[in-house]
């Protein structure tokens, strides 16, 4: 069955707006078009729409899907099977969300007494889904479930005080990488050596055991992944390569 930018749009909530921007953005082309110049999706396109849908329900941007659909090694069904795993996730966060203000208000009304860490548990855990989806993929493909697990758990177990430092640190690090590179210093120097040492620290906060391979292997990522390399790279291009360098002579690999 063929629909037009208007059967379309009624038939996935969506508006004849966006259905044509995603055609200008290459995100969604009609599967052809009549003589009359009318857009006509087919079954091909109602299903990447959905997978778009999907993925905009996990605030994915329009780039990434973009590139995630054209992959030719994507997989329509392990797709489908982590859209899943991250909504569990997503109606488990907010189960949480809602536990956490009824916790409150019987606080806040005097029946029970909540702890610091419990106040804050259910934003923790949007963090994590936010990296999940993000990173997920790649992390496990590198490291396996079991090692991106401990490190969720890890970061779960942290009180607001254990956060609040681990952020303090993180941001430590991203100034005197940044310091470091504008002064271009040498990352087997002194200082270079004092930036691996602290991420070294800022990747076993919550009490994981470190392992230099797996220290090397993270920032690997960083210049090798557009996104890492945006991230730390933000004010001052080098920083990604300059911490993975740093790193690669802090563990020796």
């Amino acid at each position: 069955m063929e629909y037009t930018v208007k059967a379309l749009a009624e038939l996935s909530g969506v508006t004849p707006r966006t259905l044509r921007w995603y055609d200008r953005l290459g995100l969604l082309k009609p599967g052809r078009l009549t003589q009359a110049g009318y857009r006509l999706y087919g079954p091909a396109e109602v299903d990447r729409l959905q997978q778009i849908l999907f993925y905009r329900e996990l605030e994915v941007p329009l780039a990434e899907i973009g590139a995630i659909l054209d992959d030719p090694n994507f997989d329509r069904q392990a797709a489908l099977e982590e859209h899943l795993r991250a909504l569990s996730d997503r109606r488990s966060r907010l189960d949480d969300l809602i536990l956490t203000v009824q916790q409150t208000l019987q606080e806040a009304k005097g029946e029970i007494m909540m702890q610091d860490k419990e106040k804050f548990r259910a934003f923790q855990k949007k963090a994590v889904e936010a990296n999940e989806i993000r990173y997920g993929k790649e992390a496990r493909g590198c490291y396996g479930d079991a090692a991106v697990n401990a490190s969720n758990s890890a970061f779960l177990s942290m009180d607001q005080e254990e956060h609040r430092a681990w952020e303090a640190l993180g941001a430590e690090i991203n100034d005197a990488l940044t310091d470091a590179v504008r002064s271009g210093e040498d990352p087997a120097g002194a200082e270079g050596q004092r930036i691996a040492a602290l991420h070294a620290r800022w990747l076993c906060f919550g009490g994981q055991k470190y392992d230099p391979a797996r220290h090397a292997g993270i920032a690997e990522l960083y210049p090798a992944d557009q996104r890492f390399t945006d991230y730390y790279d933000g004010e001052v291009p080098g920083c990604a390569v300059f911490l993975r360098d740093a790193v690669k002579i802090y563990t020796g690999r």
